[in-house]
């Protein structure tokens, strides 16, 4: 197992941190990326918050055959109550009978919410995995290997940028709802979004064929195979992460567009996206319609963002993440060092005085 030492050169002399006896151990590599991703405070908080809204998603109107707590589906229409207004309250906090209210037909929205947070989260992750399969692929064999083969992949991935993206995911919407749903809908579209991931990729590839640690395993005899995935591909995971993160945010805001204009997600099924369309007439007389699913689409793609951020710092080590902390360290330290040194300087002349009286 691969292991690294803890650096304590930056930590200034004299700092009680630096005089411990435990400062410098052996770390794995996974408790390396542990550490450096649990220090990043805003993915940490946005991946607790990303995994308090798929809890709410599942648990409160189940998946599948399994039931939630939430009485009320998304398919239910109960009678409209208090004007169709939202019942929740903060302050006592009370969920009430519809805390996000009820559309002009007297659907429960908060069940709709959370059935649209269901459908967009997996769409979410079919898009961006799809993706990033394909485009670490495409850019990894063209990045390594170059020739023929970069020229032909490269090409092909031209043509794929030129068809605007829009109209060739209205296209493959379109055919995927009368396929089979929201799952051909997240491939399909997965299909059309590898283009900026292959090209990333590909120049990552091309500055780390070139590095020491690559002539190095092909002189031990590597494989090109174990070069790639071992020893070129996890230098190149931070430009991965990153992509793939922005993929899957950008994957919810494609299928908000496509909603609106009806060819993403099909009735009777719903998304957040198809919510904001299918409610828009009423968005100067039940403006909550909007605001939760609004909301929850914000929060996902800001919550995916901020992990991809923190999982890039900690998986990349060429990333140095300036900490603010570390500098009012120093600053603190080198502070004291300068007094010591001054309250040496002065008591310096009043020994040789009294050197000089005693010989007297």
């Amino acid at each position: 197992m691969t292991t690294y030492l803890e650096n304590t050169a930056d930590l200034p002399p004299g700092d009680p941190e630096s005089e411990a006896p435990d400062t410098t151990r052996g770390l794995s590599q996974g408790r390396l990326v542990l550490k450096r991703f649990l220090g990043h405070r805003a993915a940490i908080v946005s991946l607790v918050a990303l995994v308090l809204i798929i809890l709410l998603a599942i648990s409160s109107i189940g998946i599948g055959p399994i039931s939630g707590w939430w009485k009320y589906s998304y398919t239910d229409i109960p009678t409209i109550a208090n004007g169709g207004r939202p019942t929740l309250q903060l302050f006592p906090f009370s969920l009430g009978e519809h805390p996000f209210g009820q559309d002009r037909v007297g659907r429960d929205s908060f069940a709709m919410t959370m059935r649209g947070t269901q459908i967009s989260l997996t769409i979410t992750v079919l898009v961006g995995f799809t993706a990033a399969f394909i485009g670490i692929v495409i850019g990894a064999l063209s990045g390594y290997f170059r020739g023929w083969l970069e020229s032909v992949l490269m090409r092909f991935t031209d043509m794929i940028i030129i068809i605007p993206i829009l109209i060739s995911a209205s296209v493959i919407a379109y055919k995927a709802g009368n396929i089979g749903g929201f799952w051909f809908l997240g491939l399909f579209l997965g299909l059309v979004s590898w283009t900026g991931m292959a090209r990333l990729v590909r120049g990552d590839f091309l500055t780390l064929r070139e590095r020491e640690f690559v002539d190095a395993a092909r002189l031990a005899g590597a494989s090109d195979a174990r070069i790639i995935f071992k020893h070129i591909l996890p230098n190149a995971i931070g430009v991965i992460t990153v992509n793939t993160t922005l993929l899957m945010s950008s994957a919810i805001l494609l299928e908000t567009a496509l909603s609106y204009l009806g060819l993403g997600v099909q009735p009777p099924d719903t998304s957040l996206g198809r919510l904001i369309s299918d409610n828009q007439a009423a968005f100067t007389t039940r403006p909550w319609l909007f605001w939760w699913p609004g909301l929850f689409i914000v929060a996902i793609c800001l919550c995916i963002n901020f992990v991809g951020d923190g999982l890039r710092d900690a998986f990349d080590p060429r990333q140095k993440k300036f900490s603010v902390r570390q500098m009012n360290r120093a600053s603190r330290a080198e502070a004291r060092a300068i007094r010591k040194a001054q309250a040496s300087a002065s008591q310096a002349p009043e020994a040789d005085d009294a050197g000089s009286g005693g010989g007297a």
